[in-house]
């Protein structure tokens, strides 16, 4: 029985697809989210931080999809790592699952909401970060070497402060979190991501 050898330009594309339709299932999801706001802005009470958060989600969906296709130079594809790739791209689509869910019921507002999911929201928003160190060594040591230290730095600094918003219903908290998130996404995205290499 005869073994077919795939290249890496045969598996890739065949990753990607499956990657790009959970990640397209996550942008629906929000766009869907904000679209029910400007048809019932009524319905539910909005929050800020809410809507902050969508932002920085959405951001996150759109970014993932750019940055990995850095997974073009993997050169020897496992089933593990597929899985891996899948299973990252899945908790991607959950947290845009808990911004907007599939009802709103015993909810007086987004605020509500929010805060009762908590827990959920920033324990997958946690395990982002960590899956974004074993996606970038997957990429190579050249590729992580790229980051820096401070790559090494942030990444615990936000996965506690994710940690703590379990914890903390402080408005102030979250606040400055989701702010000092955007930003931080936008700057790294715009230092380090502009331009595909």
């Amino acid at each position: 029985m005869e073994t077919q050898v795939y290249s890496v330009h045969d598996i890739y594309p065949h990753i990607r697809i499956v990657m790009g339709m959970v990640i397209g299932l996550g942008v629906t999801r929000l766009l869907s989210g904000v679209a029910r706001i400007v048809q019932h802005p009524t319905q539910y009470r909005l929050y800020a931080i809410h809507l902050a958060w969508v932002a920085s989600v959405l951001l996150m969906l759109v970014h993932f999809w750019w940055w990995e296709f850095g997974l073009y130079e993997v050169s020897h594809w496992t089933f593990g790592k597929y899985l891996f790739i899948i299973g990252y791209a899945i908790v991607l689509f959950l947290l845009s699952a808990l911004l907007f869910p599939d009802s709103m019921h015993g909810y007086e507002s987004y605020r509500d909401f929010f805060y009762a999911r908590r827990a959920w929201f920033f324990g997958l928003l946690a395990a982002t970060y960590v899956f974004d160190v074993v996606d970038t060594l997957l990429k190579g040591e050249a590729h992580f070497a790229r980051f820096g230290n401070e790559y090494m730095i942030r990444t615990p600094i936000f996965v506690i402060a994710c940690l703590l918003a379990i914890v903390v219903k402080s408005p102030r908290y979250h606040a400055s979190l989701v702010v000092l998130t955007l930003v931080y996404q936008v700057w790294w995205i715009l230092r380090l991501f502009d331009t595909l290499e």
